[in-house]
């Protein structure tokens, strides 16, 4: 019965220890994740080495590798994380981290029902186009920059 007793405890200790360490690992990859906001780019160290970088959703990410392979180039395309997997010449890989995409500081999210409208205030609030906007709302702000830029083009005419 003891061994039993031993056996059992001895497996929770277990369980706990692996799901702390599994806890610490995932916490290792969460401060090291690479932080963007959504529709802007930022330039970030590659680990040495790396010849190829794959994204494991590029519909989240766009990373591009810069010459001389020591840094790249990350782009927010939409709202939400995905892996990045750096790979040395030999298809090895040498480092996975985390990339998240999130909003700007200087968005403005206004919700009238379920129609979501967003708003870059940087220092006054304007319309801008966000993914979950609703339609008509990303419509006539699409409008206002044609006719915007046409007036622009046609030297107001």
């Amino acid at each position: 019965m003891r061994i039993i007793a031993f056996g059992l405890t001895r497996a929770i200790v277990g369980a706990i220890a692996f799901s702390l360490l599994g806890s610490a690992s995932m916490a290792h990859a969460e401060s090291k994740a690479i932080v963007v906001n959504l529709d802007r780019a930022r330039i970030v160290k590659v680990p040495d080495g790396t010849q190829t970088l794959i994204v494991g959703n590029p519909l989240v990410a766009d990373v591009t590798m810069l010459k001389g392979n020591v840094s790249m180039v990350v782009t927010g395309r939409s709202f939400g994380a995905t892996n990045l997997i750096s790979l040395d010449a030999a298809g090895n890989a040498i480092d996975e981290t985390t990339i998240k995409v999130t909003a700007g500081e200087q968005s403005v999210v206004v919700l009238r029902g379920a129609a979501q409208e967003s708003y870059s205030c940087t220092p006054r609030c304007a319309p801008t186009i966000a993914l979950g906007d609703d339609p008509k709302f990303m419509g006539d702000s699409i409008g206002s920059v044609k006719s915007r830029n046409g007036a622009a083009l046609s030297g107001g005419k």
